[in-house]
């Protein structure tokens, strides 16, 4: 017998994810030994949908509640995004002992160790490979690729949107505004795109990834977060100079005192791998104690892409069903997670790009030095590019490694300086890579 799916949610990823189910059917069932059968697929708007040809007895429906009552469906794709019905859905779903395959970052990210213990509770099963970069197998890799390993750093560009901004800024030496305004002519950034260039899509994916690499029980709010937009065409030639180039780096570091996290904009090595990730593709980069360094590249989203990982999860979890697995495992890689709070990010210590924008006059390095010295922040560098308007005039100072806790306290001394445009921009040095 094969095994039937049900796909709430028909937008990019259930669009994609239903392609491949259809087109691919048969490669399907020769890996398998059975067929996955899509019984019904549910959207607000699916009598408008264009879909891939389907047959006729597949379910057409408008209320995702005549999915769970289908009783030829035995997992449920779960597409639609967001902590609210998703929610409902997931637990409704668990109830009628249907397993579940999600794409849902934001929820998992939130309610991903309760849901897991509610579906254990269930006898069904909870797949969300695809997350998090979805044309990366990155959940697989921490669960059980490098399960032996004890992981003591993480460090990824996780938002195509962000990324790509960035990286065109780089290319192009143009304003964010114009990158962005760009970017959502072509469909690349959303209408709204706080979440992307805020930081708080790539935070989700980090509390993800986190929790399965350090077995730690995260949410995103634990995540010191910062955006992009601040960044400027003169802080990518300044990072040149520096043999350096910015991006929106996830990063998560277990130290002797604790677990450090961010999502921020960072300067890392125009050597290191992660420096020529461009576009919108996704790349992570861990680092174990015992197999030291792995590194894993491909696109971050899209509807095939992550249709990829959704229609994998779902392989996966017809093979539990058709021949059980007793020993299944979790998909935070833990037996369970422990409660824990990171380490507030005032504990990080690093050397620090400082970008100031001034009106110019005389004394205003010997100034910032001043103030930088009283909080034990040692220089390493003034850099300034020619500049023919002197009343706003880029230029920056590098540190030696300082905590950002001194960092911090420095710059707010300083934000009161009447010389200055705006808020000195601090963003770290990343180091070994």
């Amino acid at each position: 017998m094969d095994i039937g799916v049900g796909i709430v949610g028909l937008g990019n990823v259930g669009s994609g994810t239903l392609q491949i189910l259809i087109e691919n059917a048969r490669q399907i069932r020769e890996k398998l030994g059975f067929a996955l059968s899509v019984r019904a697929v549910c959207a607000r708007n699916v009598a408008n949908k264009d879909l891939p040809p389907l047959p006729d007895d597949v379910l057409r429906t408008t209320n995702w509640r005549e999915v769970l009552r289908h009783p030829e469906i035995d997992v449920i794709v779960e597409v639609v995004g967001g902590t609210g019905m998703a929610a409902e859905l997931i637990e409704a779903a668990m109830r009628a002992g249907k397993s579940v395959v999600t794409a849902n970052k934001e929820l998992m990210a939130i309610r991903g160790a309760e849901l897991w213990a509610a579906a254990n509770a269930a006898g069904v099963n909870l797949a969300m490979e695809a997350s998090v970069a979805g044309g990366i197998p990155i959940h697989t890799v921490l669960r059980e690729g490098i399960a032996g390993d004890r992981v003591t750093g993480l460090f990824g560009i996780l938002n195509g949107t962000s990324n790509y901004i960035l990286t065109e800024i780089e290319k192009r030496s143009c304003s964010f505004e114009s990158i962005l305004s760009e970017a959502q002519r072509l469909g690349y950034a959303e209408a709204d795109p706080t979440a992307d260039v805020e930081g708080f899509d790539a935070r989700s994916k980090l509390a993800l990834l986190a929790a399965l690499a350090f077995g730690e029980k995260l949410t995103p709010a634990d995540i010191y977060t910062e955006g992009i937009r601040r960044i400027l065409p003169v802080d990518f030639q300044y990072a040149h100079q520096l043999k350096q180039t910015i991006r929106l780096l996830c990063s998560a570091r277990q130290t002797a005192e604790g677990l450090l996290l961010s999502v921020r904009p960072s300067l890392i090595p125009q050597s290191a791998i992660l420096s020529h990730v461009s576009g919108s593709y996704n790349a992570i980069w861990v680092r174990g104690a015992y197999g030291e360094d792995t590194f894993y590249y491909g696109r971050g989203a899209g509807p095939r892409p992550t249709g990829v990982a959704v229609v994998s999860d779902l392989m996966r979890v017809a093979r539990e069903i058709r021949f059980g697995s007793p020993d299944r495992v979790s998909p935070f890689a833990h037996e369970r997670l422990g409660e824990y709070k990171p380490l507030p990010v005032t504990a990080f210590e690093s050397p620090y790009y400082l970008r100031f924008r001034v009106e110019d006059r005389p004394g205003i390095i010997a100034a910032l030095a001043g103030v930088l010295a009283k909080h034990k922040i040692s220089l390493d560098a003034v850099l300034q590019l020619p500049a023919e308007n002197w009343r706003d005039l880029p230029f920056v100072i590098t540190t030696e490694p300082a905590s950002e806790h001194s960092v911090r306290a420095a710059l707010h001394e300083i934000s009161d300086a009447d010389f200055l445009i705006e808020s000195p921009l601090a963003m770290p040095m990343e180091r070994g890579f």
